[in-house]
């Protein structure tokens, strides 16, 4: 009898120190599979509830963010049924389309002289910088190639032309010149680049609803399996859900190699004062600070140039030196920042008068935030919005004139200005 006890204490024993085994087997896995970053994705969704909790929820202006997001939402849906019939007809046009290279591969072709012609001219007008100055004749499958054309162009326009239904043989008659100097046929004009669809600026909505479905499933994956292979993938798929969503380019999104024009704010005001006025205003840089609110000095280097320094993110001061790019007095004034400026902007700001004798005024300013239009989304979440603080603007502006007096907001509310500081 206690044989057979001391034998089932040790099967036990033995039994436990196997658990114990395989648990630990087992949380060795689970933290190999990377579901040990699941405290992470834990802290950040926690971390992104409280501080939308925090943006919706704020007792000044949480009431009218929670409209703003419930208007993006009735228009998002105003905008859905057109955007979903402009998808619609795309896929079927492309569907036909594919259809019809379907049939063609398999059916023969005996196309006509002048259809033969027009799918030659079509398709080497892609490889070729000057199609006009090539002169293209068929006859029974044979094309008669005539004119000039780049040296380098002609192998690959041979190429071309060969691919084309229907064509049979070539008759090269082309002249042929290593340089376009002294030939009037060849000058200007360039070769269109052959790029994939989403290589290119715009995409079709047939792209943009395959790589926002991608985009969505990568996103999935990654709120599913939480390791680093699904972190790697749901930030793709949140960077293609951005650009098929905006049709922005990727360079825009983030900031980087956008040039100026991330980011475009255009606004109209209807001023009661004559062209002239506002031109002293506006030509003079150094006036801005008195009514724009994030302007903090404007200094004047020549006439053509000026430097800049405006409050930026949470209040930091951000410098650059900018240039006057057209001048039409009293009508038009057009800037740009300097090469390599740490805030890449150009604008233009247009004095139109009224029958009335006051002035329509147009300011667009194109801009390059920090981290593009996804920085300019999130300053625009965190109450920093351009369009806005241009129209607080230009509504001092235009208290400015009119009244001699800015509002109790402006920008520098320590004495009353008059219009007659202006200089």
């Amino acid at each position: 009898m206690n044989n057979q006890q001391s034998l089932g204490e040790t099967g036990a024993r033995t039994w436990d120190v196997e658990a114990n085994l395989a648990h630990r087997r087992n949380r060795q896995s689970y933290s190999e599979n990377g579901d040990g970053m699941m405290p992470l994705f834990t802290a950040l969704i926690g971390f992104g509830a409280g501080a939308a909790a925090m943006y919706f929820l704020d007792p000044s202006r949480g009431a009218r963010r929670r409209a703003l997001v419930a208007d993006q939402f009735a228009s998002f849906g105003r905008r859905l049924p057109e955007a979903a019939r402009v998808t619609g007809r795309d896929i079927s046009n492309r569907a036909r389309g594919v259809w019809a290279e379907a049939i063609h591969l398999f059916s023969s072709d005996d196309p006509s002289d002048q259809v033969l012609e027009a799918r030659v001219r079509s398709k080497m007008g892609r490889v070729c910088s000057h199609p006009h100055a090539v002169h293209v004749a068929a006859h029974d499958g044979q094309i008669r190639l005539e004119g000039v054309i780049l040296a380098d162009e002609v192998p690959a326009v041979l190429k071309c032309v060969r691919g084309v239904s229907g064509v049979e043989s070539i008759d090269n008659q082309l002249r042929a010149f290593d340089s376009p100097e002294g030939v009037s046929s060849l000058q200007g004009g360039k070769r269109r680049e052959m790029r994939s669809e989403f290589m290119q600026q715009n995409w079709s909505p047939t792209a943009r609803l395959a790589a926002g479905t991608l985009g969505a499933s990568w996103l999935a994956y990654a709120l599913m399996k939480r390791d680093l292979v699904g972190l790697g993938l749901g930030t793709a798929g949140l960077a293609l859900l951005a650009r098929s969503a905006t049709n922005t380019e990727f360079k825009r999104l983030i900031g980087t190699g956008g040039g100026r024009n991330a980011v475009t704010v255009e606004k109209s005001i209807n001023v009661n004062a004559p062209p002239d006025v506002l031109w002293t205003l506006w030509s003079n840089f150094e006036n801005f600070p008195q009514f724009m609110t994030n302007v903090l000095e404007v200094r004047n280097i020549n006439n053509k140039m000026s430097h800049w320094k405006v409050a930026g993110p949470a209040g930091v001061p951000v410098e650059w030196d900018a240039e006057i790019t057209k001048v039409v007095p009293e009508e038009l004034i057009e800037w740009k920042s300097v090469k390599g400026s740490l805030f890449a902007n150009a604008g233009y700001v247009l004095f139109e008068p009224n029958a009335d004798g006051s002035t329509e005024v147009t300011v667009r300013i194109s801009h390059n935030p920090p981290a593009g239009a996804v920085g300019h989304a999130v300053a625009m979440a965190f109450g920093a919005d351009p369009k806005s603080e241009m129209d607080a603007d230009l509504m001092r502006m235009k208290s400015l004139l009119e009244t001699g007096q800015l509002p109790h907001d402006a920008a520098q509310p320590a004495y009353p200005r008059r219009a007659d500081r202006v200089h």
